[in-house]
């Protein structure tokens, strides 16, 4: 399997977003929230402006106060009242404030708006969301202590920014993978001292793995709040993770019970997995290359209870030329679909086949 996920965001990321640390990532959304203003006020209550000498500038104002729409809040705001955000931007400020103030006035779906407003001293707020009342906000500052008080900072400990081959790198903005914007953070750590030896992994050869985990979240509503874990073979230098394996994901929607699903289920299973030894892992995997599935015929309803009978046959076929053998143990099956998974045209079914055969370590443990 390969993870992208990590490559991408390390493509996109401008330097003002990385950090070479996890205190210096803290550090930085510590103070913007102590500098932002969160509200759920009516949409009768919030009244748009054109600002002076702009062109397209729309000012929003709330009790008075005026703040300017980020990108990302303008596009919310928008949605909430049904107007397509890109033709707004086409169209002068005096007319697109006359729409929004227009929409917001005779909105019956959402009568108020969850805003969040980041306010510095020394210049004019910005809003950056616009969300229905009901947002289960978990702030970034939360979500990285949580990692710090787990792992570390991120550049010593066991888990760390991931080398590159397998060689440790000395961390610099080019090559870490901690990011923070005012949208969206995004961390990903391994442990590649602790490496997993395992017997067997491939032609008979045995060969070792890593641990390393994604997680990510949004304050304002651009993404889900999240994480992944995985085994993995190593990463190269744009920072494309690959030969993982075991890949599992849980994922949390900002509703308003985010942020007690993230104190009573996501920070827990960080800790889970910062104390889970490489031996609990290792006996996973002796367990599934020692579980046989049975003959022919029996492989054959295994897949097919998981996959559609093109899938199951093609599972078989590319494990035979890969290991030279046929599928004869639960390893056997995860490496068979891990293997078919690459060649599966789009991203999105590739990662859910991918998950499928991390789940089937589950049937041994």
């Amino acid at each position: 399997m390969i993870l992208t996920k990590a490559s991408n965001e390390w493509m996109k990321r401008p330097p003002e977003e990385r950090f070479k640390s996890l205190t210096d990532m803290h550090q930085v959304s510590q103070t913007y929230r102590s500098e932002a203003v969160t509200r759920t006020v009516a949409n009768r209550d919030i009244t748009t402006a054109p600002i002076e000498g702009e062109e397209y500038g729309v000012a929003v104002i709330m009790n008075g106060v005026p703040s300017r729409p980020s990108h990302h809040a303008f596009n919310q705001m928008a949605g909430l009242i049904g107007a397509p955000a890109g033709y707004l931007r086409t169209l002068p400020a005096p007319m697109v404030a006359d729409c929004l103030n227009y929409g917001l006035f005779s909105q019956r779906k959402v009568s108020e708006i969850g805003t969040l407003v980041h306010s510095p001293p020394t210049s004019v707020g910005t809003m950056m969301a616009a969300t229905g009342p009901n947002y289960g906000r978990v702030w970034n500052d939360d979500v990285i202590a949580a990692l710090i008080d787990r792992f570390g900072d991120g550049v010593t400990g066991d888990f760390t920014v991931p080398g590159e081959f397998g060689r440790k790198v000395i961390i610099d903005e080019n090559n870490t993978t901690l990011y923070r914007s005012d949208r969206d953070m995004f961390v990903f750590l391994a442990d590649e001292e602790n490496r997993i030896t395992i017997p067997n992994r491939r032609h008979g050869q045995s060969g070792s793995l890593a641990r390393g985990f994604f997680l990510w979240n949004s304050e304002v509503g651009a993404a889900t709040l999240g994480i992944s874990t995985f085994l993995f073979d190593y990463t190269c230098s744009n920072r494309i993770v690959w030969g993982a394996t075991a890949h599992e994901e849980i994922r949390l929607r900002h509703t308003s019970a985010a942020p007690h699903r993230w104190v009573e289920e996501m920070a827990p299973a960080l800790e889970v997995y910062a104390q889970s030894s490489s031996a609990s892992i290792t006996n996973a995997i002796a367990s599934a290359q020692s579980a046989k599935i049975g003959d022919k015929d029996a492989v054959h309803d295994f897949l097919a209870k998981r996959f559609n009978p093109s899938q199951a046959e093609a599972i078989k076929l590319v494990h035979i030329s890969e290991e030279d053998r046929p599928i004869e143990t639960i390893w056997d099956a995860v490496t068979g679909i891990t293997a078919y998974a690459r060649r599966v045209e789009y991203q999105s079914n590739r990662i859910e086949v991918e998950r499928d055969a991390g789940k089937l370590l589950d049937l041994v443990g």
